[in-house]
């Protein structure tokens, strides 16, 4: 996919990638016993967690849950099932 000037999108997720580095400070991290209680460093790992999973969606490495694929199944199924018995 192409932006505005015909670049592609790659440069974007680069940038976002770069701009993503200088917002996390590293002194932040803390490894110690309290780190899992600290609200602080909760809300930086989740943010971390959400940023490189957009990453990896952006780049094609998304997944479709277990879930929605035996949803979609069932329903599949069940229609059959309906056409073949009902109607």
């Amino acid at each position: 996919m192409t932006d505005r000037d015909g670049a592609a999108g790659q440069r974007h997720a680069d940038h976002a990638d770069e701009a993503g580095d200088r917002a996390r400070p590293a002194d932040r991290r803390a490894s110690g016993p309290l780190s899992s209680l600290d609200p602080v460093a909760a809300y930086e790992r989740r943010t971390t967690r959400i940023r490189e999973e957009i990453a990896r969606n952006r780049r094609g490495e998304y997944t479709v849950p277990t879930w929605v694929l035996a949803l979609a199944l069932a329903a599949v199924i069940g229609v059959w099932l309906l056409v073949l018995f009902v109607l």
